[in-house]
């Protein structure tokens, strides 16, 4: 009877494992594995009671300060605005060339050229550069800023390059372009964008001049919009965060997801007075950051079909006739650099998404960057990082391991026994007891030490996954990028191998299901590895081959013979041998 519930307990544990995994696919904008149903219709861009909505992409209306009529509602298109043809400006550093538009000055298109569009990897070998922002038929990444609560400059309104070079010149550390609105009610939007050399953040002056007779009270929306599809790069066996995220001191980094934003469910701090919002995706992200201090409201909306934006409106001061006022910000549009995103704003280096593990990710990281400053090789760094771990968990890890050559050693009679006892399920029961007792064996001793280090080995998986520096980086031989799949399979043929030593090391189950279910378990799991980044399987490899060694190296000092327990005679229904 113990042996059936034990059985039917394992069965239970692999399906709640393979639910998991297709809740955790839906959680992850992936289709569902099992059920997939058809997908959401989206709802149509709301329109306001007073007129139809041109332009989705403008931002509500906010219960922050400002005038009590004349303040535009969602899409509602700015009264006032002259009409002409939208013109495109390139300008470049030497890590950006940017694209802007005359219409509203905004930022349309980004190439980051220093990371190239295709991984090493790929069947594209071109050395164009990645492209972040961009306005084309497929895709649409844009960052935006204008002034609402009247009929003010918005990023609909036509502006002038009124000034700026086209590019870095050489001994040149900086370059400033300016676009000038003409007057809307009266009101003039002025944008000075300031480029550094070798800077991904960007610092954007928003001046605003009064020029009519009456005072007014604008207040400045700032908004990254982007369209909700998934990248090219997640697989059905893992996925990272692509969506708007929020940062405040009070509530820290919160994540919105696309499908929240759609059922009006998305949950982050509305008001703060510092932070800042961001878009992220894999390795790259852009975030608007106002100065701490400025009160603003955050806002996470869809403009339209498959269409998000996030943003935040700040309300400025009232100007009276012929005044004018200046309001800075940040603009970053850049890969996932740590080290250079805590330098822009607070918070900022959480766009590197390390999810609940990220007070482990963070110092592994650290270690592996220092490493990496010894070896100059991140697949070698990934190796000793390995190596430094299993060292520093050696004690404990042995610990587990002498348990388990304890469980080994003692199979061979259980297995006896149980064939003896088969008919009387108590007594085999008492007498598995007693033999732990005799022998001093702990049947989960081998569990526990493992189960501690396993969120730390979660968190060198996130911190594998998510840092740009893998990206197009060499190991050796074949592997050119580590942040790719292996394109010969070798690497995930070698865990699958070692990932089987592994198993046969350890002591059998005394039930024959669960000792099927040992082996199908690792098997399963290396079939995953196929799909993995070579950078990960590499940690995995790493991490079962010092494992393999210390069991060893433990079991021949406790007189254990290093015997390996093979699958055949189990899936061939026949009793293991004694």
């Amino acid at each position: 009877m113990n042996d059936i519930r034990r059985s039917i307990l394992w069965v239970v544990f692999g399906l709640s494992m393979v639910l998991i995994w297709d809740k955790w696919q839906i959680h992850n904008g992936q289709q569902p594995t099992f059920f997939p149903g058809a997908a959401p219709v989206a709802a149509p861009a709301a329109g306001t009671a007073t007129s139809p909505v041109a332009d989705a992409s403008l931002p509500a209306a906010t219960a922050t300060p400002g005038p009590t009529t004349g303040t535009a509602a969602v899409g509602e298109a700015p009264g006032g605005a002259p009409t002409a043809v939208a013109q495109r400006h390139m300008v470049t550093t030497d890590v950006l060339k940017l694209t802007f538009n005359s219409e509203g000055g905004s930022l349309i298109g980004a190439d980051l050229l220093e990371h190239a569009a295709a991984t090493r990897s790929s069947k594209d070998q071109s050395e164009q550069p990645f492209t972040l922002l961009t306005q084309n038929g497929s895709s649409i990444y844009l960052a935006q800023s204008g002034l609402i609560g009247g009929s003010f400059p918005t990023h609909k309104t036509p502006m002038t390059l009124a000034s700026g070079p086209v590019s870095l010149a050489d001994g040149q550390d900086e370059l400033q372009v300016r676009f000038e609105s003409a007057e809307v009610g009266g009101v003039q939007l002025i944008k000075t964008y300031t480029l550094k050399r070798g800077h991904y953040d960007i610092a954007v002056q928003h001046e605003v001049r009064n020029n009519t007779g009456q005072s007014v009270s604008p207040q400045l929306y700032l908004q990254l919009v982007r369209d909700g599809s998934k990248l090219a790069s997640d697989t059905p066996f893992y996925s990272t965060f692509t969506g708007p995220a929020v940062y405040s001191e009070e509530n820290k980094f919160q994540k919105v997801e696309f499908e929240d934003i759609e059922k009006n469910k998305a949950s982050f701090q509305k008001n703060s007075s510092d932070g800042y919002v961001a878009m992220v995706q894999h390795y790259f992200a852009t975030a608007w950051v106002l100065d701490a201090g400025v009160a603003r409201e955050n806002f996470a909306r869809r403009i339209d079909n498959n269409l998000y934006a996030v943003g935040a409106i700040t309300a400025l001061p009232a100007l009276e006739p012929g005044q004018s006022l200046n309001q800075q910000a940040v603009l970053f549009v850049g890969p996932q650099d740590e080290k250079v995103l805590e330098t822009i704003a607070p918070g900022l280096e959480l766009v590197k998404d390390y999810g609940w593990l990220t007070i482990l990710a963070k110092p592994l990281y650290w270690l592996m960057e220092k490493i990496h400053g010894f070896v100059g090789n991140w697949g070698w760094s990934i190796v000793l990082l390995v190596v430094l771990i299993k060292a520093s968990f050696y004690w404990l890890n042995a610990s587990a391991y002498r348990s388990m050559a304890k469980m080994k050693k003692i199979n061979p009679r259980i297995m006896e026994m149980r064939e003896r006892l088969k008919g009387n399920p108590q007594a085999m029961q008492q007498e598995m007891m007693k033999m732990y007792r005799e022998e001093k064996v702990n049947p989960l001793g081998g569990c526990f030490p493992i189960l501690i280090q396993i969120p730390v080995f979660i968190a060198l998986y996130w911190v594998l996954l998510s840092s740009v520096e893998m990206r197009n980086a060499p190991w050796m031989a074949w592997i050119t990028d580590l942040s790719s799949p292996d394109p010969f399979f070798i690497l995930p043929l070698v865990m699958a191998a070692t990932t089987m030593i592994q198993t046969a090391l350890n002591p059998l189950p005394p039930d024959p299901l669960q000792a099927k279910l040992m082996w199908m378990m690792p098997l399963m799991f290396s079939v995953m590895f196929f799909f993995f980044p070579a950078g990960l399987v590499l940690y995995w490899i790493t991490n079962n081959v010092l494992t393999i060694a210390q069991q060893a190296h433990i079991n021949h000092r406790m007189g254990v013979p290093l015997k390996f327990t093979l699958p055949f005679d189990l899936f061939k229904g026949n009793t293991p041998a004694k």
